[in-house]
């Protein structure tokens, strides 16, 4: 079935978890998707898996609409939402209306996401009256990690926890048809959620949430620069590429591969008149 927006809320009408994963090119989106995944995030964090960058910061909207095409064309039914890139929304509320538009018209998205509270809720409003669905996205907003000091959780405190829930409750206000929480407590993100009309998306915030997601690249074991503590390792793909790479190396070397079936033939008499 193809996911919308609506399919979203519906979801989280009928208690229906939703599920969630990255991806940044079009033969994984196309697996994603038919594995009957509801949506996919085109990530900023393709900065760091994709493109080997410490952080989200360096991502260019060029970058993001790039991968978003590429994972369009792979899908058939997932929600497609693509990531707004650092400072392509923060400058002003007319930058932000015409970069979502870009990655809705020129990456074939169907939504967008973009971190920060309510200090954002103008930009949310504008975006979502030009017709884009907006996901929200609260608690560790890994373009903030300047001034946070690093990734951190976050809503620890009475006071943090409290300003999460009113951010949450005013993006929704605003127009997001989805709240997307990382790194929060568990209970106070099981608190938002339920005190949301709109589907919560989890990401370190625990089993509460409406529906998870992860990238991709850490649940399969393939980024290795660093695995945060949320993640669960559905398989070891990383290991079975690495080994992988390493026989291809060394049947190479051997001379085992290319054998005579993974080659084309010639009639003989072609190659005798060639001498």
């Amino acid at each position: 079935m193809k996911n919308t927006v609506i399919t979203f809320s519906q979801a989280k009408e009928k208690n229906e978890r939703l599920s969630m994963l990255t991806a940044y090119d079009y033969s994984t989106a196309k697996l994603i998707d038919e594995a009957g995944i509801d949506a996919i995030l085109v990530g900023d964090s393709l900065g760091m898996v994709c493109l080997g960058y410490e952080n989200t910061l360096s991502v260019t909207m060029e970058d993001m609409i790039h991968h978003t095409a590429a994972v369009s064309r792979g899908c058939k039914n997932a929600l497609i939402i693509s990531d707004m890139p650092f400072m392509s929304y923060q400058t002003s509320v007319y930058d932000a209306v015409v970069n979502a538009g870009r990655l809705i018209k020129e990456g074939g998205a169907h939504a967008v996401k973009l971190e920060g509270g309510r200090e954002f809720v103008p930009h949310v409003k504008a975006i979502v009256n030009a017709s884009i669905p907006v996901m929200a996205h609260i608690g560790l907003t890994p373009q903030s990690i300047n001034a946070f000091g690093g990734f951190k959780v976050q809503g620890k405190s009475a006071e943090a926890a409290k300003k999460l829930i009113e951010d949450a409750v005013l993006l929704q206000e605003a127009g997001a048809f989805s709240v997307l929480m990382e790194c929060v407590p568990a209970k106070l993100a099981e608190i938002i959620t339920k005190k949301l009309s709109v589907p919560t998306i989890g990401i370190g915030a625990g089993a509460g949430c409406d529906g998870q997601v992860l990238v991709y690249q850490d649940m399969l074991a393939m980024y290795s620069d660093f695995t945060p503590k949320f993640v669960k390792k559905y398989a070891d793909i990383g290991d079975v590429m690495r080994n992988a790479f390493k026989n291809y190396k060394e049947e190479v070397s051997k001379g085992i591969f290319p054998e005579e079936k993974h080659g084309f033939s010639i009639d003989a008499d072609i190659i005798e008149k060639l001498y």
